[in-house]
């Protein structure tokens, strides 16, 4: 019997109709699949999903909350009065078992997706944790904390292959992300600027690399797996960058930002409109949903910032927002219309 929920539900009968009334099945392949529909009653896997993200925010507040507190915070310092050293192999331990434990659990209960995923997110809390008393027991004073970035990136990396955890991955290309910006800034002795690029700039060449790692891993047979989170990591860096590039350009300096033209900054607005129409090209060539969406998104944001940007001072704010509120109307109106139209094909 098929579980469903009752949206997908509607969309089998529909289906099911539909080709019945034209002939591709009979009247009694029609009933007979049409039995074997169960409608979910309630949907237990969202639910499932929403709670282990909560559960695992709680504790994160929960440690916060302890290391904000001094009388608990000199408490626990008491109680683990060690070295660094003895800290980062106790956690590296517990870090191990963690990692044991979520994936023994996810081969015997694969189907438990959320659950192995919240152990293995534990597992990366006190890795972070393991690898910052690293950090504190050979603490040189130069502040070259960058490095321990990168041991983060390659410790997660070779978890989430072997793990095959998205979870995990994820967590090592946000490290990547993160070392490349420290050390551009350790090394520019934390200026603006490295090698002439403002942060923002440098991001955008970094998502741009990470796309093109993502598009190696599609048909890859060990790193197939990763390949849309991948995609959706270097995405959102790529786009969020060139984002924050058309307001501010190649500026490090605030001061010197306010005294630019918004005009002149143009030409990084075209770049932003070039990238989101490059995506969305390569999403309706190659039907990819993930590519198209990203586009279609940041096309609109960077119509609505070009629009806050060049009349926000010059028209009257009544018109202002009323050009705003006419123009969402007409984009859910369009919306609300593709959408009727894709019901009326499913239904026919």
């Amino acid at each position: 019997m098929m579980k469903v929920n009752k949206s997908q539900a509607t969309s089998i009968r529909a289906a099911l109709k539909y080709w019945n009334t034209n002939g591709l099945i009979d009247d009694k392949m029609a009933s007979s699949l049409e039995n074997d529909i169960y409608v979910i009653p309630f949907d237990w896997k969202k639910l499932a999903k929403y709670s282990f993200w909560v559960a695992l925010i709680c504790i994160v507040i929960s440690i916060s909350s302890v290391l904000a507190d001094n009388v608990l915070l000199k408490l626990l310092e008491s109680i683990f009065n060690a070295s660094y050293l003895v800290k980062c192999i106790s956690l590296t331990i517990l870090s191990g078992l963690i990692y044991w434990a979520g994936y023994q659990r996810r081969q015997k209960k694969p189907e438990r997706v959320y659950s192995n995923e919240a152990i293995l997110f534990l597992g990366v809390m006190t890795t972070a944790m393991a690898v910052y008393q690293l950090g504190r027991t050979f603490d040189s004073g130069s502040g070259h904390f960058s490095i321990l970035i990168l041991i983060s990136f390659v410790i997660y990396g070779v978890l989430g292959v072997c793990l095959k955890s998205n979870l995990i991955w994820l967590f090592s290309l946000i490290s990547l992300g993160s070392w490349m910006g420290a050390e551009t800034g350790y090394i520019s002795g934390w200026g603006a600027y490295y090698l002439g690029m403002n942060y923002p700039l440098r991001f955008v060449l970094f998502g741009s690399i990470l796309i093109s790692l993502a598009l190696t891993f599609e048909n890859h047979k060990k790193f197939g797996y990763f390949f849309r989170s991948t995609l959706a990591v270097g995405l959102l860096y790529l786009f969020i960058s060139t984002w924050i590039m058309s307001i501010f350009g190649n500026y490090g300096d605030i001061g010197l930002w306010y005294e630019v033209k918004q005009i002149e900054l143009f030409h990084w607005s075209l770049l932003f409109g070039l990238v989101s129409g490059g995506a969305i090209y390569h999403g309706l060539k190659y039907d990819n949903g993930m590519t198209k969406g990203f586009g279609i998104t940041f096309l609109f944001i960077n119509l609505y910032t070009r629009f806050f940007e060049f009349f926000w001072d010059a028209t009257h704010k009544a018109i202002f927002f009323g050009i705003l509120a006419i123009s969402f109307w007409l984009l859910g109106s369009k919306a609300e219309k593709i959408w009727h139209l894709g019901e009326k094909k499913t239904v026919l």
